[in-house]
């Protein structure tokens, strides 16, 4: 590690009672390099950065050092502290829904983060508000300092955290997963502005991340976390091109690429879900319009678009949970509001932890179904035979789902849907909060369990590489309505709709070289 390094980080360890979450640690940052630290959900990522800032709870034991410059943060009093957040080092939050007070304007909370700092008055403090939003890339910075967070989109409300961070000139931005809530588009704009704010201000970047997509766009060097320790360090280009470690590999071999699998053949069967024309409207809002499409029995479309597009509107009309304003929707050739219908209708959610009952055992979340449509004469055979289907052990029926971790309480969700033998499965971003390698075997079981059980699908998401390694056939939504359709090899390698080419072409490419080069590209085009 060289005398020039901002943050360097030494025999770092944390543990929390007996559990070691971090172990021997050691990393550095130099003054405007971008440092990626990458690894499962547990690896100790999160727990080392907040460790960096001193934001570890009181019951947790820290060993080794922190220095940022010639200060040591490990053991430093709050005093110390308290001039090193906010304007020495700062943090990106991972969900800036959360990290913004809903009850005050951005402005408010801009001007708050610089009058902490420095001694500006309510005036000035607004002004610089209006110049920060500016620089993170705001449209009409002068009006948006006045809106709440509900009035901004995902995306603005993640540049503003941005805002908050720069605030007072920081030398290193500690950003902790800034894009995994993101669209694709949106999460391809950050990245730029997270580029471009390195190469204006010379600001260095811990980028914390499983997306290594992401990584290879943004990041100059990268350190592996597995278990609480790095595993591997090394150059962005040499780590994907030339990885030492097996476990760095299996990472690498995890990630879904846009355009590696074959054209799936195509299917001429009787629809399992069609929608003809619908409409669906919430108020004065529109979030469907007049939507056409089908899925064949024993075929995968998947479903891609934007937030607001109104993807999961078309999947909870499909299971009968909302009905259309106006058009026609069939399940099976049915409606799906018949209580006979809904029993062939499975559903996967997107957040496992959420839609299971904390308070029942994995035995009877995957059971409720068979509960609710008194199908219970083998209850237990039946349940033991879903978690063999999702290659869960029998033992974990006794368990709660905070027992489990987040990719077991998926194949649980998965097991759930599957329990009455459904015709047609709707699973609305099931991957979406997974690690890479977890996704990976998530997309491999439904993929399995659908050539088996032969189930039509329905599955929802914005990720289009993970559509492409699954589906037959794709539809893209854009502000509610269906701007193409094909198959996926068609749509997604060869799209003709201006609004997918630009999905398309916002996707990383986990390989550092090439999206350099895509990068460049674009870079001609637009001037």
């Amino acid at each position: 590690m060289s005398t020039t390094d901002l943050l360097r980080i030494s025999g770092l360890a944390v543990a929390f009672g007996a559990t070691e979450a971090v172990r021997g640690v050691d990393l550095a940052v130099a003054p405007g390099e971008i440092v990626a630290l990458v690894g499962e959900s547990g690896s100790g990522k999160s727990v080392t950065a907040r460790a960096v800032l001193g934001l570890l709870p009181p019951t947790a034991r820290v060993r080794g050092s922190v220095r940022l410059g010639a200060v040591e943060l490990v053991g430093a009093d709050e005093k110390v502290m308290r001039g090193v957040r906010g304007s020495r080092i700062a943090m990106v939050f991972q969900e800036p829904a959360t990290a913004l007070n809903p009850v005050h304007t951005v402005g408010w909370q801009l001007a708050a983060v610089l009058r902490a700092h420095r001694a500006l008055s309510r005036a000035s403090a607004r002004r610089e508000a209006v110049r920060l939003l500016d620089l993170v890339g705001i449209p009409e910075p002068a009006t948006k300092v006045r809106h709440y967070p509900h009035q901004l989109s995902g995306g603005q409300k993640q540049r503003v955290v941005i805002a908050l961070a720069l605030a007072n000139d920081p030398s290193l931005i500690i950003a902790d997963e800034p894009t995994t809530a993101l669209d694709v588009t949106v999460q391809a704009e950050i990245l730029d502005l997270l580029r471009d704010l390195r190469d204006r201000l010379g600001t260095a970047i811990l980028l914390i991340t499983h997306n290594m997509g992401v990584v290879a766009d943004l990041a100059d060097r990268v350190a592996v976390m597995r278990r609480g320790e790095i595993v591997e360090q090394a150059a962005v280009d040499d780590l994907f091109t030339r990885p030492s470690r097996a476990y760095t590999r299996e990472l690498l071999a995890a990630v879904p690429r846009l355009g590696h699998r074959d054209p799936a053949p195509p299917l001429a069967s009787t629809d399992a879900l069609r929608f003809t024309g619908v409409t669906v409207h919430y108020g004065d809002f529109t979030a469907a319009s007049d939507v056409s499409l089908h899925v064949s029995r024993g075929e995968v479309v998947g479903l891609v678009g934007e937030s607001g597009s109104g993807k999961s509107t078309l999947g909870r009309v499909a299971a009968g949970l909302l009905r259309p304003t106006t058009g026609a929707v069939t399940v099976l050739g049915d409606d799906p509001r018949l209580r006979a219908v809904r029993r062939r209708v499975g559903f996967v959610f997107q957040d496992p932890g959420s839609s299971l009952d904390p308070r029942l055992s994995i035995e009877d979340c995957i059971g409720e179904p068979l509960r609710v449509h008194k199908e219970t004469t083998r209850y237990t055979d039946r349940v033991a035979e879903l978690l063999d289907a999702v290659r869960l052990p029998s033992s974990h029926a006794r368990r709660r789902p905070r027992e489990l971790s987040g990719g077991q309480r998926q194949r649980v969700g998965i097991a759930r849907a599957l329990a009455l033998n459904p015709d047609l499965l709707i699973a609305d971003e099931p991957t979406s909060a997974l690690d890479v390698s977890v996704q990976a075997a998530i997309l491999d079981l439904l993929t399995d369990l659908q050539r088996d059980h032969g189930f039509a699908c329905l599955f929802i998401s914005h990720d289009l590489a993970v559509v492409d390694s699954l589906a037959h056939r794709v539809a893209v939504l854009h502000r509610g309505r269906v701007v193409e359709q094909g198959p996926h090899h068609e749509v997604l390698r060869t799209p003709t709709a201006d609004y997918t080419r630009k999905l398309v072409a916002a996707v990383p490419i986990p390989d550092p070289a090439a999206q350099r080069a895509r990068r460049a590209g674009l870079a001609d085009v637009r001037a």
